[in-house]
């Protein structure tokens, strides 16, 4: 039986698959050479159906929370990860993030792992944002100042501003009211209605800090007047390493398209950190459409596609 578990994994890994072979291009180029369906070597020189650190570290969650939640735990899988190579797609570790190896050489020197990430603005990467989306059927059950209490801390282990956590909780809201069985719109103004009220009733972060997400939570900020995400151009959303255009063009492309192919091919085609805005669309989109819309021909090739039924199975058993 295949689950919204299943559904989300397998669509964050396949997202994160298609976009492994181009990852570093622009945009320009994936105009004239757009990704249709999974392609092998490339930027990482790695066969077809090969998934990167996001969907790594994704795996490295799931399996600690099927095992329950202990944020000490979660980081211990981080560092096996690196160091002993767990969830790789071929037993090597082949792309890591300077953020998430920083943090995990926090945690390997004797830190805490909800001190080990970047507290500084500068520690913003989409690092915690591309592997958060298991955690979303441990709090699914939870109060929403618990599910951001549970979501700070888990962001924290790599990536522990402010702009990071947030990013993580809309993202999670977001995944939340897909998996209540929303539709795409119902769930995204729901979103904005419950981060938004959280948020205010709350001294979670500046007004400042708040107004970073204007496009997402259709804000009032300043001179400028409010803007609807999914109203934007393509040329208007970003999609380098930053979190929140990572958030913002992961929401964009599940907002304006009509199938998990479409979403997902068309993040990977916005280039440059394309596994990874492939991977956080990717998770959305399997939610949203289901393990069943997810062409059968990209999990057939996807590595690991035995382990990562599997490890669906126990995080199901333990959370479904």
């Amino acid at each position: 039986m295949k689950t919204k578990i299943h559904s989300a994994l397998f669509g964050l890994s396949v997202g994160d698959a298609l976009g492994v072979p181009v990852e570093f291009k622009s945009r320009d180029y994936l105009m004239q050479f757009p990704v249709t369906d999974m392609m092998e070597y490339g930027s990482h020189h790695q066969p077809k159906g090969t998934w990167s650190d996001d969907s790594s570290l994704a795996f490295c969650l799931a399996e600690s929370l099927s095992e329950g939640y202990d944020v000490n735990d979660i980081g211990e899988k981080f560092v096996k990860w690196r160091n002993e190579e767990i969830w790789t797609p071929h037993g090597k570790v082949f792309d890591i993030g300077i953020s998430t190896n920083q943090a995990i050489n926090s945690i390997e020197s004797g830190i805490k792992p909800i001190l080990a990430g970047g507290f500084s603005e500068m520690d913003n990467g989409n690092g915690s944002l591309m592997r958060i989306i298991p955690l979303v059927f441990y709090i699914k059950d939870l109060s929403i100042e618990k599910r951001f209490d549970i979501i700070k801390d888990v962001s924290s282990i790599t990536h522990a501003h402010i702009r990071s956590v947030l990013s993580c909780f809309i993202y999670l809201e977001y995944a939340l009211n897909l998996l209540n069985k929303n539709d795409k719109w119902q769930a995204y103004k729901k979103m904005q209605i419950d981060v938004k009220n959280f948020l205010n009733s709350n001294a979670i972060c500046s007004q400042r800090e708040m107004d970073k997400f204007y496009r997402i939570l259709e804000l009032k900020v300043s001179d400028y007047d409010v803007q609807m995400l999914y109203e934007l151009k393509e040329s208007e959303i970003g999609s380098g390493g930053y979190v929140l255009e990572s958030l913002e063009a992961s929401l964009w492309c599940v907002l304006t398209s009509n199938s998990y192919k479409e979403t997902v091919l068309k993040a990977v085609n916005l280039g440059r950190d394309t596994d990874t805005t492939g991977a956080i669309a990717g998770g959305l989109a399997g939610l949203l459409y289901d393990y069943e819309a997810i062409p059968e021909k990209w999990i057939d090739v996807l590595a690991r596609k035995d382990d990562i039924t599997k490890l669906c199975d126990n995080l199901f058993s333990k959370y479904g």
